[in-house]
């Protein structure tokens, strides 16, 4: 087996080594990558809650404006219980229809993860399988030092 080298932190660039080099680039990259997740997570979740914010308040002006309008003019408000119905009901079939939206979405997130994670075990076994293939090939075909 191979013994693996360890970088220094801050490395320097007069290396001469061109993989300890793309290693170390590689993890700096990756470091600020990792940094930056809670700041996407945060601002999407802002995002999102503004967004229903915003719904809910055009929602609720809509309504409002409507009322005093019908108001205003003298139209009659009220409805016939079977209309109320109706309407408590589509309201029960959206909400119904949005947690089913948001269970499916969060299913896809999970097994989006999981195809994520399935990649980075099976990237681990080929590396392992092409180290060993690697390994067999150079005791095969290198000459023998003394």
């Amino acid at each position: 087996m191979s013994k693996t080298v360890q970088e220094p932190k801050e490395f320097h660039t007069e290396s001469k080594d061109v993989y300890a080099l793309y290693k170390y680039n590689a993890d700096k990259f990756f470091d600020e990558v990792e940094k930056s997740i809670p700041q996407y997570h945060q601002s999407i979740t802002n995002l999102q809650r503004s967004y229903a914010v915003a719904w809910k308040n055009t929602i609720e002006s809509s309504i409002s404006i409507q009322r005093e309008f019908a108001t205003k003019s003298g139209t009659n408000i009220n409805v016939p219980q079977s209309v109320a119905k109706m309407m408590n009901d589509a309201s029960e079939e959206l909400i119904k229809t949005h947690a089913v939206q948001n269970k499916a979405f969060l299913a896809a997130i999970d097994a989006t993860h999981q195809g994520v994670n399935t990649f980075n075990d099976n990237a681990k076994s080929f590396t392992g399988l092409v180290q060993s293939a690697m390994q067999q090939w150079i005791s095969a075909f290198a000459p023998a030092r003394n």
